[in-house]
């Protein structure tokens, strides 16, 4: 099984490219990036926590169906914002408020290769947007205020640590 990568692994922080093809071999990397995200208990999960620098991410929030993104283009988002609890199986035992847009716009291709495009809010609105974050270098404690996330990453260094 594919092991999800944590804070402080510097491809975090890396952009991911487009997919050139979709293929098998990026089928069975969607098929082992779902027994991941299961295995960590998650709603989303981008290929680059797994170490795959590739514009894929899904997600599988209650109520809703598996979904699939490959090179994903949010089109827009709401000028409403809320404030939500996110975590990342990528930061493991961080919780905080994050604020977002209160829907979103995307646009991106299934597994088959076909395009389809998709109007989120609630809860799948919101996981869409802390995973596309993702395929650009960017995690939930980024949007936070900095002073915030220096105190929640001082605690979590030393929870790691001990």
């Amino acid at each position: 099984m594919l092991s999800i990568i944590k804070l402080g692994d510097p491809t975090l922080r890396k952009h991911s490219v487009v997919v050139p093809d979709i293929n098998g071999d990026v089928r069975t990397l969607i098929s082992e990036m779902f027994e991941a995200m299961n295995a960590g208990k998650g709603v989303g999960l981008a290929a680059v926590q797994v170490g795959e620098l590739f514009r894929v991410f899904i997600t599988r929030v209650p109520g809703d169906s598996p979904r699939i993104f490959i090179n994903p283009d949010i089109l827009e988002t709401s000028i409403e914002e809320e404030p939500f609890e996110e975590g990342c199986l990528s930061i493991p035992g961080l919780y905080t408020d994050v604020v977002r847009s209160s829907s979103v716009r995307i646009q991106a291709w299934n597994a088959k290769g076909r395009p389809f495009s998709l109007t989120a809010d609630g809860y799948l609105g919101r996981v869409i947007q802390h995973e596309f974050d993702h395929l650009n270098g960017i995690l939930f404690i980024d949007r936070i205020d900095p002073t915030k996330k220096q105190r929640l990453l001082s605690g979590y260094e030393a929870k790691v640590e001990a």
